[in-house]
C-alpha cells in the first residue's frame, strides 16, 4: 500500500486515510490502487464491518493528481486502477462513511454517492469540475447525483462546476450533517463503530435492497467509455495542455 493512504483496522472498522496533505490529498495512480485493494479486502474479511474514508489536513482531497493523470493518459501501457477504485464503491456491501473537511473535488465528491453516511466540516466545499477539463462525471454519478438533489440541481454542479457548500448539501440531502471540524473524525468513527455493532447481514441486504448495483455498474462502465473516448479529442487536449502551461482552456474554437 503507498505511504499516501494508511490504512487501520480497530474494532470493526477499517479506517482509510488520504494522506498527502501537502498536495491536498490529490489522488496518484497508486492510491487509486491502495483504495480499491482496501475495499477488495473489507468485502472478503469478515472482520471488517465498515469503511471510513478521511483526508489528512485541511482538504479530503482535491481529486485526481492532474500530472499523473496527464501521464496516464499519454501512456496506454500504464494500467489506471481508477476504475477498479469505482466499481469496487458501486458493488461494496459493508457500510461506507465519509468525514469531508475543504474541498472535495471530482471523486471527492462523486465517491461520497456510494457512502452510506456522510459527515462535512463548516469548511467543505463539493466541487465536480469534470465538465471545466472537457470529460465527463463518473462514478455512475450522472445517475445517483440527480436521483438525490433533481436533475436541474445536478446538471449545475456538473455543467459549471462550482462549489456546493456542505451546509447546501445537508439542505438538499446529499449528506448527512455538519460538524465541526475538531469533532468530524470522532463523528464518522463513533457512527462507523455503531454500524459494526449492528447485524451485518441485515444491513447488507438492506443496503442491497435501497440500491440497483446492476444499474450502477452499467452507468459506470458507460461513463468509462464516454470518457475514454473524451481523452483522445481535442477538448481533452487542450484542458490537459492548458493545465501543464498553467492557463485557462480555450474550447472557443472546438467543435464539441
Amino acid at each position: 500500500m503507498t505511504e499516501f493512504v494508511k490504512s487501520e483496522l480497530a474494532d470493526g472498522v477499517l479506517t482509510l486515510t488520504l494522506a498527502r496533505p501537502d498536495k491536498m490529498n490529490a489522488i496518484t495512480n497508486a492510491m487509486y490502487a491502495a483504495l480499491a485493494d482496501a475495499l477488495e479486502t473489507a468485502e472478503k474479511d469478515r472482520a471488517i464491518r465498515a469503511v471510513v474514508f478521511q483526508g489528512d489536513g485541511d482538504h479530503f482531497t482535491a481529486g485526481n493528481d492532474m500530472g499523473d493523470f496527464a501521464a496516464q493518459s499519454k501512456d496506454p501501457s500504464i494500467v489506471a486502477h481508477s476504475p477498479r477504485f469505482i466499481t469496487n464503491l458501486g458493488i461494496a456491501t459493508k457500510p461506507l462513511i465519509a468525514a469531508v473537511q475543504g474541498n472535495a473535488v471530482g471523486i471527492g465528491t462523486t465517491m461520497l454517492l456510494h457512502c452510506d453516511l456522510v459527515y462535512v466540516a463548516p469548511t467543505a466545499r463539493l466541487i465536480t469540475p469534470f465538465v471545466n477539463i472537457a470529460l465527463v462525471p463518473e462514478a455512475a454519478s450522472t445517475h445517483l447525483l440527480q436521483g438525490r438533489i433533481g436533475y436541474a440541481r445536478a446538471y449545475e454542479m456538473f455543467a459549471l462546476g462550482e462549489p456546493m457548500s456542505g451546509e447546501t448539501a445537508v439542505s438538499l440531502g446529499l449528506v448527512n450533517a455538519v460538524v465541526p471540524v475538531e469533532e468530524l473524525r470522532k463523528k464518522a468513527r463513533e457512527a462507523a463503530l455503531k454500524l459494526a455493532r449492528q447485524p451485518a447481514g441485515s444491513l447488507s441486504h438492506t443496503k442491497a435492497l435501497m440500491r440497483d448495483t446492476a444499474l450502477i455498474t452499467a452507468q459506470i462502465n458507460r461513463e468509462g467509455a464516454i470518457l475514454k473516448e473524451r481523452l483522445k479529442g481535442p477538448e481533452a487536449r487542450e484542458a490537459l495542455t492548458a493545465f501543464a502551461e498553467r492557463r485557462k482552456p480555450d474550447f472557443s474554437k472546438i467543435a464539441g
